[in-house]
């Protein structure tokens, strides 16, 4: 499986640098090179990528504001001249931090650091459970219990019908463990596709939780729903 990557770098050299190398990695296909953050939102607005390889200092948007005004964010090598941004990429959990000038092993290895993370996303597919931590004890989570996920800040609260659990973690985090019959709608929800009550306009409806769906989650949702 090959990997659906876009590049967001304002340095003409590092762009053009960046784009030979992902042109020729059998495991990625480049889907777009942007030179500025704003170009690259209004792309991801109708478009959904795997990887997003991102320079932090741009003019106008940097790097981080393209990440926060994200819905979802999929895989994130950031690029950069400097070290101190180190924190910040924790905060948005991206994926590698490379520092100019980009290496061909060093980039390679990123690469394999964001397959190997995809493959076992996948994996997670055959799973039909999770277990969370409550109470210095793992709880068994069935999927088919799970309702929707919300984000609050550096927690997810796990709705089931009958129970809410609060949990320390990422929604990325939380995307890798679930199985293929959740999806991430806007966010700061995932919702059990088979547990959608209702669906209008950009919202959709689960146990009388009226969700949002963000534009740029929409039309994969309306791909994996069983439409007439």
């Amino acid at each position: 499986m090959r990997l659906n990557c876009i590049i967001v770098e304002d340095e003409a050299m590092s762009r053009k640098a960046l784009q030979r190398l992902c042109e020729q990695h059998n495991s990625l296909h480049l889907s777009g090179v942007f030179d500025n953050a704003r170009s690259a939102l209004d792309y991801l607005a109708d478009q959904t990528v795997d990887l997003i390889w991102l320079d932090v200092e741009m003019p106008g948007l940097s790097g981080f504001d393209l990440l926060e005004q994200l819905p979802s964010i999929p895989y994130v090598i950031l690029t950069t001249g400097k070290i101190e941004y180190a924190f910040e990429a924790f905060q948005y959990n991206v994926t590698d931090y490379l520092k100019k000038p980009l290496t061909l092993p060093r980039f390679n290895l990123a690469v394999e650091k964001v397959l190997e993370l995809n493959a076992r996303s996948r994996m997670g597919d055959s799973r039909k459970e999770i277990y969370i931590k409550t109470d210095g004890r793992y709880i068994r989570l069935p999927f088919e219990t799970i309702t929707y996920i919300e984000n609050i800040g550096d927690y997810v609260k796990i709705f089931t019908a009958t129970q809410t659990h609060i949990v320390y973690t990422t929604m990325k985090y939380l995307e890798e463990k679930l199985g293929k019959q959740f999806l991430r709608v806007h966010r700061s929800y995932i919702v059990h596709l088979d547990k959608i009550v209702d669906i209008e306009d950009n919202t959709l409806v689960i146990n009388n939780k009226v969700i949002p769906i963000s534009r740029a989650n929409k039309p994969e949702l309306m791909n994996r729903l069983n439409l007439l």
